[in-house]
């Protein structure tokens, strides 16, 4: 910085030149400097001439006096004002400086709060309509033991392929319970984003307890040919909104893939139901033993599948001829079998009887797999018990039950 003697003529350097002009500030036209420095960077206006500095005190003029007649309150009022307005220019200043009248400063507008940036991949956002909506319907047949699942449509789901469009289906699982015992799935729909199935899907051997604890998966995927299937979204439903006998439908937006829980209870886990019809026929004088079908079986293959078939045995059986076996159903765990065998006895006889029905995965040079099986009979109980005892004393009627097979029978030969 450059001093000046009294009665020099201000002079300013390079560097200080280059700090008014350049520096980006704010620089603070406070008292001390400005002895030193000159108000403007070009120097003054060659009409204004050496302007006394105004008292702190000194009154204001009125508004109606005359331009050409200024007196040096005036015109110090009006240095501080153009010092103001300079350095404005260079950013605020935070506050009036000592000794300086404070000059007005431009209103600035309020600062917007920063805002929520969209999401880049908008289908990855919480928006509802992002993944589409699925329109379907339930109906639980609490007679048959059955839960409809109608697929109707879906609409605006997410593009899966390159060409901006997917090729949809829907598959179902009940939870909690084994993925491939419980799946279910619609036809493929190719290169649409707005599928229409209208495709009913039916889950058999559902009971009531069944309706109090499970829930329904319901998944929406895009089939690839070359790779594997790809999660477009999902809705789960739990089974006891729904009334028996009625149905309800939902229109509702996909969500993303939610966790499943892998901690469930071990004691709700299996192996698998079997629907079995009884019939004492007066006219054969003999049991009538009806195989339905199974659902939910236990997965016995490396492929997630079995080849179940099912074997009836009415107990005790002294000459060992009370063996009947179904047909093998290949890679399913959903099977339906629909075969009858019959037992000569006398219906006074029945009650010292036992049924037993196993049902095991058949495997080319090994041992069948075990499955599960149940008991029917005077020692059974429960449902079990219930279903033997309605078919004693209801001569030609042919009674149906479902059944939940366990791992273990009491006293059974666990070998084919």
């Amino acid at each position: 910085m450059t001093l000046r003697r009294r009665g020099e003529k201000a002079t300013i350097s390079i560097q200080e030149h280059m700090a008014i002009d350049v520096c980006p500030g704010p620089i603070r036209p406070i008292k001390q400097i400005s002895d030193y420095f000159p108000r403007f960077p070009r120097g003054l206006p060659p009409d204004a001439g050496p302007r006394a500095a105004a008292p702190p005190d000194a009154p204001a003029r009125p508004a109606a006096a005359s331009a050409g007649c200024r007196s040096p309150s005036d015109g110090a009022r009006d240095d501080d004002e153009d010092v103001d307005q300079l350095f404005g220019a260079y950013g605020p200043s935070p506050g009036p400086s000592p000794g300086l009248s404070p000059g007005p400063s431009p209103a600035r507008p309020p600062a917007k709060p920063p805002e929520d940036e969209p999401d880049a991949d908008g289908y990855e956002s919480d928006d509802c309509t992002a993944l589409g909506t699925l329109d379907f319907s339930l109906l639980y047949d609490q007679e048959s033991n059955a839960l409809h699942c109608t697929i109707s449509k879906a609409k605006g789901l997410k593009p899966m392929d390159h060409n901006g469009l997917a090729d949809p289906y829907v598959k179902l699982h009940l939870l909690p319970g084994a993925s491939k015992a419980n799946k279910l799935r619609t036809k493929t729909l190719r290169n649409t984003l707005n599928p229409t199935w209208n495709e009913t899907l039916t889950y058999y051997g559902i009971t009531d307890e069944d309706m109090i604890r499970k829930t329904l998966r319901i998944s929406v995927c895009d089939e690839d040919k070359f790779r594997h299937n790809e999660f477009i979204g999902e809705t789960r439903v739990p089974l006891k909104k729904l009334k028996p006998n009625h149905t309800k439908t939902f229109s509702i937006c996909l969500e993303k893939q939610l966790p499943v829980d892998k901690t469930e209870d071990k004691s709700l886990e299996e192996r698998g139901r079997i629907l079995i019809s009884l019939k004492y026929s007066s006219q054969k004088q003999g049991l009538l033993v009806g195989i339905v079908r199974c659902a939910h079986l236990a997965a016995m293959d490396a492929n997630g599948y079995s080849d179940p078939y099912v074997k009836t045995y009415l107990k005790p059986d002294v000459d060992k001829k009370s063996k009947h076996k179904t047909a093998v159903k290949k890679k399913t765990l959903n099977p339906e079998f629909n075969e009858e065998f019959c037992y000569e006895i006398k219906h006074g006889d029945l009650a010292k009887k036992t049924l037993e029905v196993t049902v095991w995965d058949y495997d080319i040079g090994k041992s069948n797999d075990f499955i599960g099986g149940v008991v029917l009979g005077i020692n059974a109980k429960g449902e079990r018990l219930k279903h033997w005892f309605d078919c004693l004393k209801n001569k030609d009627k042919r009674i149906e039950r479902w059944h939940t097979l366990t791992s273990e029978l009491p006293g059974a030969v666990l070998s084919d």
